[in-house]
């Protein structure tokens, strides 16, 4: 199997006809709306700015912060990282010292929305999820179809999946990436390292979640699975499948998946023969990524507060991810289409992946 990203490698949940039509006509086709963990609470040493961009990455805007307002990259606070070819709004932090020189920050596309103070620095994962408002353009099929998958999206859950922005432009990074985890890359920025060592994981996870869909594991659990409560964020060892399978099926717990790494075990029993042969399939073992530091990521997730309109040349659908979800594993399932993969690589930067070995990356 090939570590270059391809959307017809990796299998679909849903059975329905696809709608077609294109996306990003316009930047305001695609709005994501950070969903916060948390909002300022007014006092406090950190300056909390909201803002909404367009036609920049989250990494451009914090570089023009530094640059204006004459502070460091490392000073600066954001949840998650958003994309350039849409309207998007977060929050960012800063140290609260710059708070009289704000007005001199000017960056076209860039709106500041509001400030307030916080006690704390704002963190890289400190958000809940993301809202996405999609305009779909030139559709052959209906809004009443896409109403339909997208329902049933939210009822049994979206495939997981890392979207193909997580791979670079041309889907290529996570071939870049094993060289650098066999050491035969020359490139030296630890940043860019971790990010493209990040897709390689990425592409192994992505190769597991499809077999689950393939075998039926899915919405079901398997023996050795490591279990994740949807509600309290809670996770368990599946020691026995045919018990705790009923409360996948109701949705209230799903398998997770190994982003490998010198700290998480591999799963074991069943599960861990099936993350095995995801493995295989590229000639790896979990060896090759030692110096990462791994993670478990959910196989599924659940669109929320999902809305379908019609418009004169297509529709409009809205719903909400949790963070580290991407909204193209939504829109393939509803348009039946090679999303996002000939579109530019937008945050091919060294922030992204970093955290929490890539787990909380969420511009889509």
């Amino acid at each position: 199997m090939s570590l270059i990203f391809d959307w017809s490698a990796l299998r679909e949940r849903t059975t329905f006809p696809g709608t077609g039509g294109r996306l990003r006509a316009e930047p305001a086709d695609f709005q994501v709306q950070e969903v916060p963990a948390y909002l300022p609470g007014g006092s406090g040493d950190f300056l909390y700015l909201h803002i909404e961009k367009t036609g920049h990455t989250t990494a451009h805007v914090v570089r023009e912060l530094c640059a204006q307002l004459g502070v460091r990259d490392r000073d600066v606070g954001v949840a998650g990282l958003k994309d350039r070819h849409a309207v998007t709004t977060q929050w960012l932090s800063l140290p609260g010292k710059v708070e009289p020189r704000l007005g001199e920050f000017s960056l076209p596309g860039v709106r500041i929305l509001d400030t307030s103070r916080h006690s704390n620095k704002l963190g890289l994962g400190h958000l809940h999820g993301n809202r996405f408002v999609v305009r779909v353009r030139g559709a052959p099929g209906t809004a009443e179809q896409a109403g339909e998958t997208l329902a049933a999206l939210a009822e049994h859950g979206v495939p997981n999946y890392f979207g193909p922005q997580r791979f670079g432009l041309g889907g290529l990074n996570a071939e870049e990436g094993l060289r650098v985890l066999r050491g035969e890359s020359e490139l030296r920025d630890p940043r860019v390292r971790r990010f493209l060592t990040s897709s390689v994981q990425s592409a192994v996870f992505n190769a597991l979640v499809s077999l689950r869909l393939e075998r039926g594991a899915f919405d079901r659990l398997l023996t050795g699975d490591m279990a994740k409560k949807h509600d309290t964020g809670g996770v368990f060892l599946v020691e026995d499948a045919q018990v705790e399978t009923p409360r996948a099926q109701r949705g209230e717990v799903s398998a997770t998946g190994t982003l490998f790494g010198r700290k998480v075990r591999p799963l074991t029993a069943d599960a861990g023969a099936l993350e095995t042969e995801a493995l295989s399939l590229f000639g790896l073992t979990p060896q090759v990524f030692a110096s990462r530091k791994g993670d478990r990521r959910l196989i599924r997730v659940f669109p929320a507060g999902t809305e379908v309109r019609p418009e004169d040349d297509g529709y409009v659908l809205a719903f909400t991810l949790p963070k580290g979800s991407f909204a193209t594993s939504v829109l393939r399932e509803v348009m039946k289409t090679e999303v996002d993969t000939s579109g530019p690589d937008d945050e091919a930067g060294p922030a992204e992946g970093t955290p929490a070995e890539g787990a909380t990356e969420d511009h889509e």
